[in-house]
Formats: C-alpha cells, structure tokens, sequence
C-alpha cells in the first residue's frame, strides 16, 4: 500500500499501473465508510498477493486529483475506488462495499493467479531467447500455456518461437485451438499463413526452378507466390513480401487477393505486439494527470513495406 500525491501521481500510481493493475482508494479523515473499507481493502491487497497494488489518496489533502477522479467518473461521495490499468482509471465503485462485492470488482480485472504465473513464465522465457537459450524460452512458453490454455497472447508467442526454431509439427499442434478465431485475430491468422507455408516448404520446387519460372513468364504467379511461401517458411520476410508486391502490382485480385493477405499477415508477423489492452470498459471522462499508454516503438522496415503496399494498391 502506498499514499498517493502529486509528487509521486505519475511513477506510483500511472507508471506502475503499466505493470499491474492499481486499486486508488479515495478517502478522508472524517468519513466513517472509509475507515469500515480501509482494512477490507488491505486485507484482500494480502490474499490477492500481487495481482494488484493498493494505493490511497487523502482527498482533503490531494483534492485536485481527488476532483478530477471525481467528475470523470460522475461521483460526488467517498469512499471512491478507482482502479488504473495500463496507465488510465478503467472503472471503479463508490461505497463500503461488502467483502464479496469488492472481490466481484477485482476479479473482473485483476489477473487470476494462472494468468499471473503464465505472465511470469512468459517473461522469463523473453529473456532466455534474448540470451539465445531458445530451447528453455520454449520449455517455458510451453508451462505457460499448459498454466492458462485460455492466453491466446502466450500462445501466439510459443506458436511463432516454434515456427522460428523449426518445429513446424509442434506449431500445428499448438495453433489448432486458436485456429477458429483466426478471421477475428490477426495475429493468429498471420501465424496461420507462416504455418502453412512451413508445411508446404518440403514439398516446394527449389528456388532456381522458381526463379527460372518467373524469368520465363513475370505473370507466373503461381511460381511467384510458391517463391515467396519459400521465404515465408525460412522467416526472411522482406524477400517474402518482395515477390508479393511483384504480384499485387500485376493483379490485385489474384486468388481472392491472397498475396495481399499474405503480405498483411507478414507485417504483422514482423510487427511487435501492441500493449496488453485493459480488460475493463474505458472510463466515463480522460484525465489530464493520467500518463500516455505505452506504444511499441515504430519499426522502419515495417513502415517501409507497409508503404510499398499502399503505394501498390491506390
């Protein structure tokens, strides 16, 4: 538990809500409620074990931010929870809620201690790839999905690290229970294409017969695309999407624009994932005080090819 003020607004409460989520208890000396709320809250704060951080805010001594919290949420009373969650207030309630509601609220946005530990070995498995100790970054993906099979985000990142080290019948496998969400999640869908294209791989003319068949026929798309599956599967992307553009150029349409797709997909395969988004409803009002959400920072080959293709297309 920590109290909040203006000096420390930003790093204890916004920055710290990027890394879990944030429970701001609004109170005063005076308010009998509070003081009936107070010891619940820190109790749960214990059981909950780290799934998420308790903060409280003197609204007597803070009122600029007590009142900003106040009229964003359209509340006029206190006790005041509002919870932050990647750096902005996501929802809240009002009142000395009995123990049972309190611990409704939090377990619709706190992680559950499976998702918690899969957070945790997903983690620990980013770091040992960083290292080049692949095979235990794998071994630790794979406790993480066993932990919370629910996680399509673990998933996908042990899905691609398979697909990276070659393991194409393991990344089958995995993929196939995320596979009927693939026309809602893009990312999953791009694993899908890099996964087809890693099964089709064995089978595929060599890359001087493709080569070959194109300098005989530019409008060989079937060779142009067969070329750049090969790349897709070997993960050189850049020269996949090379022979994608050569088609979409030519003909837009080929194949129920299958080249565009497939190029889309590699862009997102190349793309690092965006923040994890909040689970709960935005809130009522923004808050000045409150921090900007954390962005992935901008690759320019992606932003390079994303280019080509809108230059391709209109």
């Amino acid at each position: 538990m920590i109290d909040i003020t203006l000096q420390n607004f930003e790093a204890d409460l916004i920055q710290d809500s990027l890394r879990q989520p944030v429970l701001l208890d609004i109170w005063a000396p005076w308010c009998g409620p509070c003081k009936a709320l107070s010891p619940i809250l820190e109790k749960l704060e214990v059981e909950y074990a780290g799934r998420f951080k308790l903060a409280k805010l003197n609204s007597d001594e803070q009122p600029e931010i007590a009142g900003q919290l106040s009229q964003a949420f359209g509340v006029r009373s206190i006790p005041f929870c509002v919870l932050f969650d990647q750096g902005q207030p996501v929802d809240g309630f009002v009142g000395a809620l009995p123990e049972g509601q309190i611990r409704q609220f939090l377990d619709k946005h706190v992680p559950s201690p499976e998702e918690l530990e899969a957070e945790e070995q997903t983690e620990e498995a980013a770091d040992l790839a960083a290292q080049g100790d692949t095979g235990s970054a794998l071994d630790r993906l794979q406790q993480a999905v066993a932990i919370d099979p629910a996680n399509d985000a673990v998933r996908c990142d042990y899905v691609k690290l398979l697909l990276e080290q070659g393991r194409v019948e393991q990344a089958r496998q995995a993929w196939e229970p995320v596979a009927s969400k693939a026309m809602l999640d893009q990312r999953i869908a791009a694993l899908g294409h890099w996964l087809q294209a890693a099964e089709k791989a064995g089978s595929a003319r060599s890359e001087a017969d493709l080569a070959a068949a194109i300098a005989a026929n530019r409008r060989d798309f079937d060779a142009r695309f067969e070329l750049a599956q090969t790349h897709l599967a070997a993960g050189r992307f850049t020269q996949a999407m090379d022979e994608l553009l050569e088609i979409i150029m030519r003909d837009k349409a080929w194949n129920d624009e299958l080249a565009r797709k497939t190029y889309v997909s590699i862009l997102e395969l190349m793309t690092k994932p965006a923040p994890k988004p909040s689970a709960a409803a935005e809130a009522k009002g923004t808050l000045e005080l409150t921090g900007k959400a954390a962005v992935a920072p901008a690759d320019p080959v992606v932003d390079q090819y994303r280019r080509k293709l809108s230059m391709a297309l209109f």
